[in-house]
C-alpha cells in the first residue's frame, strides 16, 4: 500500500513542531516537500531521513 501523502499540519504534529516552522524549513534548509497547486504535500518517510541526516538541526547543532 502507498504511503500517505501528510499536509503541512500533519507534518508539523507528526515532529512536534509549528507549521511556521515547517515552511522555514522549506524554504530555508530544503526540507523535502511537493508542491500540489497551493498546498504543501509530505511524505513523512522522506521527512523521516531529512531529519535523521542532521538537516533540521540549526548550524550551531551540527
Amino acid at each position: 500500500m502507498a504511503e500517505p501523502w501528510l499536509s503541512a499540519d500533519d507534518i508539523a504534529a507528526h515532529l512536534g513542531i509549528t507549521k511556521d516552522t515547517v515552511y522555514t524549513w522549506i524554504a530555508e534548509k530544503a526540507m523535502p516537500a511537493h508542491k500540489v497547486g497551493r498546498l504543501w504535500k509530505f511524505q513523512a518517510s522522506e521527512v523521516d531521513d531529512w531529519v535523521r541526516n542532521g538537516h533540521a538541526a540549526s548550524e550551531g547543532d551540527k
